[in-house]
């Protein structure tokens, strides 16, 4: 569902900043800031470092650019 929301035009040169270094659109930045806000309201414990890794390592899994761990020795118990 799109909802349409007024933005300060200070707040939105800023994204736009942002968006452009980062080759996304203004809307899709002011998302990934959403995501991670939200995941710092949280955790506030973990570093912004570790969140950013976490959103990628997500969206490398939801486009199978992952393989299943494997164990390569045989544990000794």
């Amino acid at each position: 569902m799109a909802t349409s929301v007024r933005l300060d035009d200070t707040f939105v040169s800023e994204v736009q900043v942002h968006a452009k270094a980062a080759n996304r659109s203004v809307p899709k930045q002011i998302e990934y800031w959403a995501v991670i806000g939200r995941m710092v309201e949280d955790n506030p414990d973990l570093p912004f470092e570790f969140i950013k890794d976490a959103i990628l390592a997500k969206e490398q899994v939801n486009a199978g650019l992952v393989t299943r761990y494997e164990r390569r020795t045989s544990r000794s118990d």
